[in-house]
């Protein structure tokens, strides 16, 4: 991030307002019956493919695309594309 951004002054009120960031990895459909079935060390099989990059919401808004990357016992976005708003 860069720190040394510059604002405009009233800007500066909404700098520390708390947002969700939320990654998803996949996703997929269950019948109920397989659910009730899954128990630790059930795999469930997600949507995507390994490698394929994951999106970055704030506050369900896509702000940017990346992969996922392991820092010591945690998982990480390596952010590889920021997504423009609309013109």
């Amino acid at each position: 991030m860069n720190a040394t951004a510059e604002y405009p002054p009233n800007f500066n009120i909404v700098l520390d307002v708390p947002v969700s960031l939320t990654v998803e990895l996949g996703s997929c459909q269950l019948p109920m019956r397989e659910v009730l079935q899954l128990s630790a060390g059930s795999v469930v099989q997600l949507d995507k493919t390994a490698g394929t990059p994951v999106e970055l919401r704030v506050n369900h808004k896509l702000v940017a695309r990346g992969e996922v990357v392991v820092v010591g016992e945690r998982l990480g976005i390596r952010i590889t594309e920021l997504i423009s708003p609309p013109a």
